[in-house]
């Protein structure tokens, strides 16, 4: 196909497929002349998949950019995910240096008790985890930190309904394309059901403020 029906077929601008191309986040056409090139069916899935990243997924091009060079890499689907990982969690925010010691035990204690083993120096989701934990405390809601092997539980539950999403496809493309789908996009539509179902559950609990 050419370019307009590449642009047509993905819902990407002519604009934007040319300044993907000159970046290398789409891999160049076939050449049928010195101006003119022959794109096909995975060039219009590629362009589909960095769309939903960048409009549904909130990724930056710099992040998809990263993680498009992992899935093109010689990297595996576990290593794979783990650059997306990294680059949906973001920078660390600054805590204080006592709550963020405070968080960092917690989750030393959680990862023993569990088994859990993660490389902390250069993991940005412990970091955020640690943040989120370091700023509640701070604004006396420590509290919430007392329910965290329950988190736990839903986060492993939730995590292995993404991992199933992936169980018995065969081609690498496929399983790679999908981790992405059920990490990125997962995080959205997982937020907007507990959104929901917060909406749900509080209805009847929070409907009147105490000592109103």
């Amino acid at each position: 196909m050419r370019m307009a029906e590449l642009s047509a077929g993905s819902g990407v601008p002519v604009a934007t497929v040319k300044y993907y191309l000159r970046e290398g986040l789409l891999p160049p056409g076939e050449r049928t002349s010195p101006n003119q090139a022959r794109y096909s069916a995975a060039h219009v899935q590629r362009l589909r998949l960095i769309k939903a990243l960048t409009e549904v997924g909130g990724l930056p091009l710099a992040s998809v950019g990263a993680v498009l060079a992992a899935v093109d890499g010689d990297e595996t689907p576990h290593e794979t995910m783990g650059v997306v990982q990294q680059e949906l969690a973001g920078a660390p925010p600054k805590v204080s240096d006592e709550a963020a010691a405070w968080a960092s035990g917690l989750l030393h204690d959680l990862a023993r008790r569990h088994g859990w083993k993660w490389h902390e120096p250069e993991n940005r989701t412990v970091g955020n985890l640690v943040a989120a934990l370091a700023t509640a405390k701070e604004l006396g809601h420590e509290k919430l930190a007392e329910r965290l092997d329950e988190y736990f539980e839903l986060a492993v539950r939730v995590a292995e309904l993404d991992v199933e999403v992936v169980t018995g496809l065969t081609s690498f493309d496929k399983i790679i394309e999908a981790g992405l789908v059920a990490t990125v996009l997962g995080d959205r539509i997982f937020t907007g059901l507990r959104h929901l179902a917060q909406e749900h559950v509080s209805r009847d609990v929070l409907r009147r403020a105490p000592g109103r």
